[in-house]
């Protein structure tokens, strides 16, 4: 039975530069990187060494500690580097890309005449099964657990998000085939949730086979777990696996092709773009043809997804597994004259959650130019309240994140630990008046409960 959510909760960052719903030639690129460090708690083991030709669809290295879980080569060409870190820690694999495209041979499959055992080795062998991530604890589902319910998002709320209404549109076949292969992966309810204030594409609205559900409200409305919260929630014990919308897409692509074709529509965007748009890139991509001639001024800060959640990249760096934007906004290490800019100045340029500036009587079609300048440093939790006002839980979010920051076990499960992420925080820890980066507390707190409770 579908359900209906609204939200009271919650914040909408209006930032200059959302992409025109325009999509440009995409370039194959000169390089890729598949990093394992996308993939947390993830150790890999390595298949191939530098040097090794491979294509699109190749295995690179598989889950140590979980060897039937592989992770794949998006691009032909040949092994570049395997770069290392500290302790020989194994930080990115890059491929030397050969311009052409050429993919692992495999033969289409009839989803209808496959078991569910077979649909999930499909999914392992070829380098799919990376795009399953599972609550709780937010990693890469373990195939040994029994999902209770599989969740997709049918909309992204944050800040500058692509439109997966655009991105999706006239990809009902591929879409439709993805669902059918997560159906196969549980016993429980598929579940597709779509955005109640605005009317969604035919792509979603059509698919058969999963439980329809809409939720409105601010962000993080499009959170998947904001709707897992809010249509069936996590208890202990209980396993729910996630999937991002545009992925349900690649996954059916393969079962209708045989094809390893992790081809995506990004939407590249962000105030310093010269003309935010979307364009198609493979996973793991080096963006710097992508943003060739794009960035309008030279100080930035170019964001591999979100500017909530994303990760801080080179110009000449890659697209993350799982990010579906690169954002481009002004690096906020600039001085700022206390009258003019600074906490002095009347504010009529800058955005916050609070009333503190002008900018709150101006109309909701406002949007503003903001830098990563944080406006002042750590310090100790001071109770506002802020983080109560776009935190859309049941859960009290200062009193996990306490949890979290002092290794209370007990604490973290009686408030409510297994149902959340790092990025159900983001918010929060936008908002936050002490400046704590509660992301990565509440990953401390997550991997504290792998290794303790699980």
């Amino acid at each position: 039975m579908s359900k209906s959510v609204k939200l009271r909760k919650g914040l909408d960052i209006r930032l200059v530069g959302e992409a025109e719903k325009v999509s440009s030639v995409s370039v194959m690129p000169k390089s890729i990187s598949i990093k394992p460090t996308d993939f947390h708690q993830m150790i890999p083991k390595m298949v191939v060494k530098e040097g090794d030709a491979v294509k699109a669809g190749t295995i690179l290295f598989h889950d140590k500690y979980n060897p039937s879980i592989n992770y794949a080569s998006t691009a032909s060409g040949k092994v570049k580097s395997i770069v290392r870190g500290a302790k020989r820690r194994i930080l990115e694999v890059l491929i030397e890309t050969d311009g052409q495209q050429t993919f692992e041979v495999r033969s289409s499959m009839k989803l209808a005449e496959l078991s569910n055992d077979q649909v999930k080795e499909a999914m392992l062998s070829s380098g799919l099964w990376p795009f399953l991530r599972q609550r709780p604890l937010d990693v890469v589902a373990n195939p040994s657990n029994e999902p209770k319910a599989i969740f997709v998002s049918a909309f992204d709320s944050s800040p500058l998000a692509p439109d997966f209404n655009y991105v999706l549109h006239g990809k009902n076949d591929e879409f439709q085939a993805g669902l059918a292969a997560l159906s196969k992966l549980t016993s429980g309810t598929v579940h597709l949730t779509m955005n109640g204030k605005t009317n969604s594409d035919e792509t979603f609205k059509s698919a058969t086979g999963v439980q329809l559900n809409s939720i409105s409200g601010k962000h993080p409305a499009g959170n998947v777990g904001t709707q897992i919260h809010h249509i069936d929630p996590i208890n202990k014990g209980e396993f729910v696996w996630t999937v991002n919308a545009q992925d349900v897409a690649l996954i059916g692509r393969f079962f209708l092709t045989g094809k390893f074709d992790m081809r995506r529509t990004i939407a590249l965007t962000g105030s310093e773009i010269k003309t935010p748009q979307y364009t198609e890139a493979l996973i793991g991509a080096n963006v710097s043809d992508i943003l060739n001639d794009q960035i309008t001024s030279e100080n930035v800060r170019v964001i591999s997804g979100n500017v909530l959640t994303g990760e801080k990249i080179e110009q000449d760096g890659y697209l993350s597994f799982y990010h579906n934007q690169i954002t481009v906004i002004p690096e906020g290490d600039q001085l700022k004259f206390v009258a003019t800019k600074g906490w002095m100045s009347p504010g009529f340029d800058k955005f916050s959650n609070s009333r503190t500036f002008p900018t709150w009587i101006l109309p909701k079609s406002k949007k503003f130019r903001l830098d990563t300048n944080t406006n002042g440093e750590e310090r100790a939790f001071v109770v506002t309240g802020e983080l109560e006002k776009v935190f859309p839980f049941d859960i009290l979010p200062m009193q996990l994140v306490k949890a979290a920051v002092t290794d209370d076990i007990d604490g973290m499960e009686n408030l409510g630990i297994y149902e959340v992420a790092p990025e159900d925080f983001a918010l929060c820890e936008y908002v936050c008046t002490s400046k704590i980066n509660i992301q990565d507390k509440i990953r401390q707190g997550l991997d504290l409960i792998a290794s303790e409770c699980m």
